[in-house]
């Protein structure tokens, strides 16, 4: 099994080369790369983030140095790539089993407001949360991850250790993200966050929060604030 993280923080992993995955490493049952995606940028800078298109707080993640680190750790192979993100399901203990049988996985973790929503559609198959809170980048999720999947290989844990079944916010959840560049991989930005339309934006960008809260996390619905006309908006699609 081999897991390539994508990362801005690659410091941060070193980490798993302690205890029972360091062993495992050292035995060469799994393997582990860690490629800092700066070295991809082509900003004189190394900057991998830029504002989010129709305004808003905070920095968006850039698609093109993600998927160059991408492409650079998956070569001719199509590896199962997973967004640590918050808007994902939740990790259990039988979908890192399901995962063990992966030959390798790349996992990318994001920073600030996430990533562009486009490098998503092109290169992820799932995204995964370790749970609904809050974390500053998708390192240490990355690291649970990897850990749960580890310790359901063959060889990895030793004859003294068992391997524990343990079963894993409120509102909904938010709506996508874009940064530049206005078009990639023939997937463009969304017309209305160009608009400079603010009210309109808000309002998509409502419509996106309700749709993907109930695509993705349907139980949340339950404690979601709609209001009357967006309980019938909601009816109507």
């Amino acid at each position: 099994m081999k897991f390539s993280v994508l990362t801005l923080f690659p410091e941060m992993l070193d980490a798993l080369s302690e205890s029972i995955i360091g062993r495992a490493i050292g035995k060469g049952i799994i393997e582990t790369e860690y490629v800092n995606i700066r070295d991809y940028s082509t900003d004189k800078h190394r900057r991998v983030d830029d504002y989010p298109y129709g305004a808003g707080g905070g920095m968006v993640m850039q698609p093109q140095p993600i998927y160059d680190a991408y492409k650079a750790v998956a070569g001719e192979s199509k590896p199962h790539v997973i967004y640590m993100s918050p808007q994902g399901k939740t990790l259990t203990q039988k979908k890192a089993r399901e995962l063990a049988q992966k030959g390798h996985i790349v996992i990318l973790c994001g920073h600030y407001e996430g990533v562009d929503e486009r490098i998503i559609e092109e290169i992820v198959d799932e995204e995964i949360s370790i749970g609904d809170y809050v974390l500053t980048g998708g390192e240490l999720p990355a690291m649970v991850l990897i850990d749960c999947i580890s310790r359901m290989i063959d060889g990895v844990l030793d004859s003294q250790e068992t391997a524990s079944v343990e079963s894993h916010y409120d509102g909904l959840l938010e709506y996508p993200q874009y940064t530049r560049p206005p078009e990639f991989m023939g997937r463009e930005v969304p017309e209305i966050l160009l608009s400079g339309h603010h009210a309109n934006i808000e309002k998509w960008r409502r419509e996106q929060s309700i749709l993907r809260t109930l695509k993705k996390r349907p139980e949340l619905m339950e404690n979601a604030a709609l209001t009357d006309k967006e309980k019938e908006w909601l009816k109507g699609i």
